[in-house]
């Protein structure tokens, strides 16, 4: 899953609020899916993280063995 260009802050849409402030955030993510919950978790993931394919795949471990 590669992250989109629209996953970049919109500054227009930022706010600061206070802790002690009601919030309907947990309202927002109640009212999505879990397969949408799990999308939003991987894009913040890759956000925070960065996305490079080439680590993504399993090593690959080679050892040698005589057999007696």
């Amino acid at each position: 899953m590669k992250v989109p260009d629209s996953a970049r802050l919109d500054r227009s849409a930022f706010r600061v609020d206070a802790l002690t402030d009601h919030s309907d955030e947990k309202a927002y993510w109640k009212s999505k899916t879990p397969i949408e919950r799990l999308y939003a978790l991987e894009s913040m993931r890759q956000i925070v993280y960065g996305y490079d394919p080439a680590t993504t795949r399993l090593q690959r471990v080679f050892e040698v063995v005589e057999l007696s």
